[in-house]
């Protein structure tokens, strides 16, 4: 992210962009000098399922470094590690996986480092 050169104020409650995800979630984006997007994952979603679509790649070319806000959720990279992520942990994930809701709560996650383009039409 680029150094501020002015004071800014965004809100997730009236985000610059909504990027919805094929009728299970959506992420808001927020433009402070560079992109933050906060995600929220309906019970159900899967990245294979509701943003492969929209991505037209194998696994989520993104890397992410992300705050789970609430909610759980499951990454699993092409390489087979596997790692789930629940309220309060910070994330950092490197390019080539996939990644899906665990249980019945939505998964909100706030990321500041890989939603520029991420389910972007």
């Amino acid at each position: 992210m680029a150094t501020a050169t002015r004071l800014v104020r965004k809100s997730f409650n009236s985000p610059d962009e909504v990027r919805p995800f094929e009728g299970k979630g959506h992420m808001d984006v927020v433009d402070v000098g560079g992109i933050i997007g906060r995600a929220v994952f309906e019970p159900g979603w899967r990245w294979s399922t509701n943003v492969k679509p929209i991505a037209q790649t194998d696994s989520c070319l993104a890397a992410h470094a992300g705050y789970v806000i609430s909610g759980r959720i499951r990454i699993q990279m092409d390489n087979g590690d596997e790692e789930e992520f629940g309220p309060g942990d910070v994330m950092s994930c490197p390019p080539g996986h996939d990644a899906w809701v665990v249980g019945d709560e939505q998964c909100v996650i706030v990321d500041w480092a890989g939603y520029t383009d991420y389910a972007k039409r």
